[in-house]
């Protein structure tokens, strides 16, 4: 529907409202006001970051940091370094207070002592205390004002059980304490009752994650368990306390999940009549308008109302940019226009229902307010289904004017130490000082018709129009969103069918067809050895020789077929990946015990290199022209010959995918044998190939022992690539081995090895630690530390050092150990017996060279091991200098950033690292100095993605460049110059003469 919202019925009074509420908001600025101001710093900070959009990108950075700067000097430098960016203009009395030459100078310690304090003093414009002695002082004040409160507890980012648990106990206190001193207020008519009813006079908002520290809406049914016995505890205490809760939306991805856990804990016999409990949808959600109606249809159901909080939303860059970092639909309105229409068109939706829902209208915006209070009037709503909300500290005159109005209104007030705090106080200027905002049109004296213009758009149009992916080159396959229901029950669904298949018989394609053998393996789940996910058939010497054979004569074809129909094989391959997704997944998960979400990147990640390659070879096959007058030189490619692909179980279908279909596209026949653990996936890829077109003895599938099948291949004389991803001991052989020329080879072999690393991630005293802990733990115990990338040693600084270990060990026990199906798991087991004997061994030696901080119980019915953290590990022991391959971390101890890095470069390998900093020098020396292939800033250090972070690395992790990256093919193919002199008796076609 088109919202000609100017036409309806409730327009013309909702401009007279506007405008007088507009009179009274309105500043009247005096002119010693003005002049007092001026001299008011934390004013100056926000006019200027209206002003200069480069200004306010650094000076928000610098204030997310400045919690962490422990003194003068730390403040002062990164003043200086963030301020002092070339790109940014400064306003002359900024620029005159960074001009000195140390920051231990007192010109230095005086910056930062004016640019603390005024952060500090724009800090408690938004937060209403520190402690609840304050906060009790400020809500005291409000109701003198004849205003409610509700209060929210700032720095929810929880990422461990104990603080999950601490939420819930910070939470019963703050009700306690407000409830006893609420016993000596007198009350407010205005606010502490409506139309008879007497009105809960303490209220609090909590956040439905930070009641679990492992909250996953791919685990639904084991997040529901635990956060609605928790949220139960609270409910009950806040009736025996009579204090009211509102729970609060948070990201997207947790919507649908809360709306469910909420409805059907609120159906719950004890809870049903409940009426001072409220919900909170908001209005930049495209799906917010339906919420809504579905919200209100179950509260008929229910038979009692509850409040439901309608609010702009506080997380519209977050979102933006995650659904185009996951190519996933853009879940917020591209404009503002549209979310103030929407705005308008749930609060119609909830006042029109008010006899089954109270509606709390969330907006500075005096437009929206006025249009709510239009409505509110024109149906005659009771005064008790409604009231207005507006943040602490953001609109004060709006407020007053609304409360003079005679409306209830309530404030929203955070509470909490400044250093959780920042995130909030960042959102707040973000959106006090955006062009759109309203509170900043309103400080810059806009005309007042176009402050109260109706938002005049087409709901339905904007609902549909999607934001438009930056085309600057590949474009990669999106994952599975696991917050939608429908993706869980396709999941679902495939493990019960592959459970179905599980036990059959899996045998080599040589020459087309499926070949029987002497020797078979059973593939087991590592979850549960009882279980076989397959039986698979292993080649023998001789057969091997008769795929090299086959291999051989099918070349000469291949290589002649165009490299547009063997791309197309491969978009092929990819799309038959796309529609066996959950299924590939599934078999993932079984086979090599993968956690669900991680194998389900694994499959994007081997389509996007069907797409990617396949692109990437046309490219190529264009060649290049370097023509002269009079001669032309043509530079093109040709295939190699045959290609050895010796892919490993750890990524069992996204590298042997990646490196096979890379070999192929480039015009060589392929023989893929893959590792043993993992052989009935690669069985699931060459059931795929063949489908998508592949021709008979192009690819060839050859499950076989390393050590005779894998050898055989490797020292053939008609082998021209080996493609392998491996260990660092097998990778060297097969170098050693491939540079040897053997009897009938007329041509080098090309070797390209991925061999693992010793990755580090360096954490500075400048870190967001919990940003720090949970990439830190992502990154070392995801598929339990069993990835090339994956983190196994954590260097940080002497003055954090502490504070992060207990941090760390904290979160790394709330990880859910267990098998890999189930949902909730985050850490599995390890690939086999070996593996498990072999890190067991690993730990022992830790033991002996470190402290042991944290060795968490395993599972005993698959190869389970505990996650393992050792502190105080000497930089050259043996767990911090040997890749272990397992969910075993080293924390190392330095006293400064120069020797964070020379840890991290101190050993052998220089495959990925990372480092969590805040701090613009360190960002920039580690950019230069950090030795490795793969170096991630304040992110993990993992799942890399194609033609995003092409991955390899260098030293002994490995030799050929980055798979997924553009200079990848050219090591499957032979460059070749053609030059043809096209001069005959002295004449030649010269371009642009008659």
């Amino acid at each position: 529907m088109v919202l000609q919202v100017q036409t309806s019925t409730y327009e013309a009074k909702t401009q007279e409202i506007a405008k007088q509420l507009l009179e009274v908001t309105q500043e009247n600025r005096s002119f010693f006001a003005s002049l007092r101001d001026q001299m008011r710093w934390d004013d100056k900070l926000l006019a200027w970051a209206m002003s200069n959009p480069g200004l306010r990108v650094q000076l928000f950075r610098f204030i997310d940091t400045l919690p962490a700067l422990r003194s003068k000097a730390e403040v002062a430098a990164h003043l200086q370094e963030y301020l002092g960016e070339e790109s940014v203009e400064l306003p002359a009395a900024l620029k005159g207070m960074l001009n000195f030459a140390n920051p231990d100078s007192m010109p230095g310690q005086v910056a930062a002592t004016t640019v603390a304090t005024a952060v500090e003093t724009l800090a408690h414009k938004y937060i209403s205390g520190e402690n609840i002695t304050q906060v009790i002082k400020t809500v005291e004040r409000l109701r003198k004002e004849k205003m409610a409160f509700t209060i929210d507890l700032l720095g929810e980012a929880v990422i461990t059980e104990a603080e999950a648990r601490s939420y819930l106990e910070r939470y019963s206190e703050l009700m306690q304490q407000l409830v006893a001193a609420s016993q000596n207020w007198k009350a407010i008519p205005a606010i502490d009752e409506a139309d008879g009813e007497q009105l809960a006079k303490v209220q609090v908002s909590v956040k439905l994650t930070a009641f679990y520290s492992q909250f996953d809406p791919l685990d639904a049914l084991g997040s529901e368990a635990r956060v609605s016995d928790r949220i139960r505890t609270l409910l009950r205490h806040a009736k025996e306390l009579g204090a009211a809760v509102h729970f609060d939306m948070e990201q997207y991805a947790y919507k649908d999940i809360t709306l469910h856990i909420l409805k059907k804990l609120l159906m719950e016999e004890e809870f049903r009549q409940r009426t001072d409990i409220g919900i909170t949808i908001q209005a930049y959600l495209r799906d917010s308008e339906q919420d809504a109606k579905d919200v209100i249809a179950w509260l008929k159901q229910r038979g009692y109302p509850l409040t439901i909080r309608l609010v702009k939303g506080a997380y519209w860059d977050q979102e933006t940019i995650k659904a185009a970092q996951k190519h996933w639909p853009q879940p917020v309105y591209n404009d503002k226009a549209a979310s103030d229409a929407n705005f308008e068109t749930i609060t119609q939706l909830l006042l029109e229902n008010h006899q089954y829902v109270y509606a709390a209208i969330g907006s500075h915006n005096v437009r929206s307010q006025a249009r709510a209070i239009a409505i509110a009037e024109s149906l005659k709503v009771p005064r008790r289904c409604f009231e207005m909300q507006v943040l602490y500290g953001m609109g004060d005159k709006l407020a007053k004017a609304l409360v003079d109005k005679g409306y209830r209104v309530r404030v929203y007030c955070p509470y909490g130490e400044l250093l959780p705090g920042m995130a909030y106080l960042i959102r707040r200027l973000l959106e006090n000082t955006a062009n759109s905002s309203f509170l900043r049109q309103n400080l810059e004296n806009r005309p007042i018709e176009e402050l109260i213009a109706p938002p005049n758009i087409d709901l339905s149009h904007a609902k549909a129009q999607r934001r438009k992916e930056e085309k600057s080159g590949f474009l990669g396959v999106a994952d599975t969103d696991y917050a939608v229901e429908e993706a869980r029950k396709q999941s679902v669904q495939a493990f019960q069918a592959v459970h179905q298949q599980l036990g059959k018989t899996y045998l080599p394609l040589i020459n087309g067809e499926y070949t029987n053998t002497q020797t078979f393996i059973d593939s087991l789940n590592p979850s549960n050895f009882s279980q076989v996910v397959g039986k698979v058939g292993l080649i023998s010497v001789e057969q091997a020789e008769q795929a090299m054979k086959v291999a051989k004569a099918a070349f000469p074809g291949w290589r002649k077929t165009p490299a547009k129909q063997r791309a197309d094989i491969l978009r092929k391959a990819g799309d038959l990946m796309e529609k066996r997704r959950a299924e590939l997944s599934a078999w993932i998960v079984l086979e090599v015990g993968k956690p669900v979400k991680e194998a389900d990147a694994e499959v994007s990640e081997a389509i996007d290199f069907c797409l990617y390659y396949a692109d990437e070879m046309e490219r190529l096959d264009k060649g290049v022209n370097y023509d002269v007058s009079g001669e032309t030189n043509r530079y093109i490619y040709q295939p190699r010959g045959i290609a050895v692909v010796i892919s490993p179980w750890n990524f069992p279908l996204a590298i042997a995918c990646g490196m096979t279909v890379a070999a192929l596209v480039a015009g060589n026949c392929t023989l893929l044998k893959p590792a043993e653990t993992s052989s009935v996936i690669t069985a699931k890829l060459t059931e795929i190939l063949l489908e998508a077109g592949i021709p008979q003895g192009v690819f060839q599938y050859v499950p076989g022992k390393g050590s005779q099948v894998g050898a055989y291949l490797v020292n053939h004389p008609d082998t021209h690539v080996i493609a392998f991803t491996g260990s660092q001991e097998v990778g060297c052989r097969i170098y050693a081995e491939a540079s040897t020329l053997k009897p009938g080879q007329k041509h080098m072999k090309r070797v390209i090895a991925e061999m693992g690393g010793k990755n580090a991630i360096i954490v500075d005293e400048s870190a967001d630690l919990d940003q720090a802990v949970v990439g830190v733990v992502q990154s070392a115990f995801g598929y339990s530390g069993q990835k090339c990338s994956a983190c196994s040693r954590v260097i940080v600084l002497q003055s954090i050092y502490d504070t992060f270990v207990q941090r760390l060990v904290e979160a790394t026990k709330s990880l859910n150990i267990g098998e890999t199906e189930l949902p909730s798991t985050q850490v599995g087991p390890v690939i086999d017996a070996n593996a498990r004997d072999r890190i067991r061994e690993y730990i022992e030696k830790g033991k002996s060279e470190a402290q042991l901080a944290l060795e968490l119980p395993a599972p005993e019915q698959g190869y389970f091991i505990g996650p393992v953290i050792f502190s105080e590990v000497p930089p050259n022991g043996i767990i911090a200098q040997q890749e272990i391959f397992g969910p075993v971390l080293a924390v190392i101890r330095v006293k400064d950033f120069q020797e964070a890095l020379a840890v991290a470069n101190g050993t052998n390998y220089a495959l990925t690292g990372g480092l969590y900093s805040r701090t613009p020098s360190h960002i920039q020396q580690a950019q230069q100095d950090f030795e490795v292939g793969n170096l991630y800033i304040n992110r993990t250090i993992t799942g890399a993605i194609v033609a995003r972070q092409p991955f390899g690395g260098f030293n002994l992790s490995g030799v050929g460049s980055k798979a997924g990256g553009p200079d990848y093919l050219l090591q499957f193919l032979e460059p070749r110059t053609i030059t043809e002199n096209i001069q005959r008796q002295g004449f030649a076609p010269i371009e642009g003469v008659d």
